[in-house]
């Protein structure tokens, strides 16, 4: 658990790392705090107001309490052993099979699950899965994920600056007027988004491990967890979004497993760790489990 932690501290210095170095690019800091403060603005409308954004683009409904009370009951238990307040719990009319949390602390936090998953999960399979979104919830993924949408983002309006720049050769260090040379300018304007964006990535995999690594500790059920990965996962080939669904691409993160296909560049840039991966490591917590 510690060394997913760790990992995703690294791997945001690494994409602050990414910006002073494109800063250093501008002779100073002026320009990097600019376009830092105009995405720490639009990255603060999306923390405050993405969870509302998300589930009006799913056509999110409450979850009914009298209907489906046994989930009540699990998320009750769960949030009890997490020391964290009740969720709002809403349901998605698709047949895709997935889940995913919301909400930019616990005490405005969301759960929701589809009609997909209901079909095809027995209780204590959709239990390992709510107990993994309580642990994102617990261990404030949102938070991480805007901070590294932050730093993402502000990299990636330096780096359209400097293409614009390398473009009309008007980029100068300092008073030396000659300034870099605008083919390397452009090289590291096209290569530092692609780094800033596998860095991100590498972050939103990491929370994922932790998430399954923490929900199994809540649940006490690693294998109900890793089951109902994969049974998610064979589904998600069936009903899935489009690979080239850039509407939904920028909340896929969120839910639990990968909502598209695995084909073409969703499968080159993904969200989500391996499948086998995710598994293999619930087993293997699992038989550490056992012999406590």
């Amino acid at each position: 658990m510690w060394f997913n932690q760790i990992k995703t501290a690294v791997l945001l210095g690494c994409m602050s790392g990414l910006l002073m170095m494109i800063g250093g690019l501008f002779g100073g800091m002026s320009g990097v705090l600019i376009f830092f403060v105009i995405s720490l603005i639009m990255n603060g409308f999306a923390y405050f107001y993405s969870d509302k954004m998300v589930l009006a683009m799913y056509k999110a409904k409450p979850l009914e309490r009298e209907k489906y009370e046994w989930i009540y009951e699990i998320i009750e238990e769960l949030t009890s052993k997490s020391d964290l307040p009740m969720p709002k719990l809403w349901l998605v009319d698709t047949p895709m099979a997935n889940a995913f949390a919301t909400g930019r602390n616990p005490q405005h936090s969301s759960v929701a699950v589809t009609t997909g998953i209901l079909q095809i999960l027995d209780r204590q399979e959709l239990r390992g899965v709510l107990a993994h979104e309580v642990s994102h919830i617990k261990n404030r993924d949102i938070l991480i994920g805007t901070v590294a949408a932050t730093l993402a983002t502000a990299i990636g309006f330096l780096a359209n600056m400097m293409q614009n720049m390398a473009f009309f050769g008007t980029l100068s260090r300092g008073s030396d007027r000659r300034g870099p040379n605008p083919l390397a300018l452009l090289v590291v304007a096209i290569l530092m988004p692609i780094a800033a964006t596998l860095i991100q990535l590498a972050i939103t995999r990491s929370r994922e491990y932790l998430a399954d690594e923490s929900g199994a500790h809540v649940s006490h059920d690693p294998l109900a967890l890793a089951s109902a990965l994969e049974k998610l996962h064979a589904r998600s080939q069936q009903a899935h979004f489009a690979d080239n669904d850039t509407a939904h691409a920028t909340t896929a993160h969120l839910f639990i497993v990968k909502p598209f296909s695995g084909k073409g560049l969703s499968s080159l840039f993904s969200t989500h760790p391996p499948m086998e991966e995710r598994v293999a490591r619930l087993r293997a917590l699992y038989e550490k489990m056992m012999h406590l």
